[in-house]
């Protein structure tokens, strides 16, 4: 004979379940707001990729976007940011490889002088095959970086020759409709990187 008791707790229990209001899931499952959400970043560009062709913003229409503005002479701080987001955009991709599909990284290049196609085919293909390298005339490229709040210039000579530029070092992510989500952490590695990518990348 089956043991009613425990049988008419559970369904009792099952019935003050269904007539009770939805409970508020905990404060980590609820949805997070990006942090660059409503923030004025981004806009409309015209620039051109590393193969020659013009590259405008609303081409990467329907994808995240990854974008850094540096430049490849820089002797240090650009090629570990971008080494350290890509990495991590591997990572990621290692755990997410649908999600990772939809995002698409750009390096935009500051120095149009020396960072020839050649150069920047060289540079992006150190880091990842997807990372595609922008640059464009002084005006377009001061264009860009006002909209994208990365405002840069050109330092002093160097003794023996060459100059650096002068730039932020932010890794900003968008979504598909082209709107600020977040910055990359690149200072803290890519594992951050990676980690940071999870939560916005959809």
């Amino acid at each position: 004979m089956l043991n009613r008791i425990p049988l008419l707790a559970a369904l009792s229990a099952l019935c003050l379940a269904s007539c009770t209001p939805t409970a508020q899931p905990p404060a980590q499952e609820q949805a997070e707001e990006p942090p660059l959400q409503g923030a004025t970043i981004g806009g409309p560009f015209v620039l051109i990729a590393e193969d020659g062709s013009t590259v405008r913003w609303d081409d990467f229409a329907g994808q995240y976007r990854i974008i850094y503005f540096g430049y490849a002479y820089c002797p240090d701080i650009c090629p570990t940011d971008v080494q350290r987001a890509m990495t991590g955009l591997k990572q990621f991709a290692k755990d997410y490889p649908q999600r990772a599909a939809m995002i698409q990284p750009l390096f935009v290049s500051i120095d149009p002088e020396r960072d020839t196609p050649a150069v920047l085919t060289e540079f992006t293909d150190n880091f990842h095959p997807d990372l595609i390298g922008l640059t464009g005339t002084p005006e377009q490229l001061e264009a860009a970086a006002k909209a994208f709040a990365s405002p840069f210039s050109r330092g002093e000579d160097q003794p023996g020759g060459g100059y650096l530029m002068e730039h932020l070092s932010y890794t900003y992510l968008f979504s598909p409709e082209g709107e600020p989500l977040a910055t990359l952490p690149t200072d803290e590695g890519p594992e951050a990187v990676a980690a940071e990518l999870a939560r916005w990348v959809r």
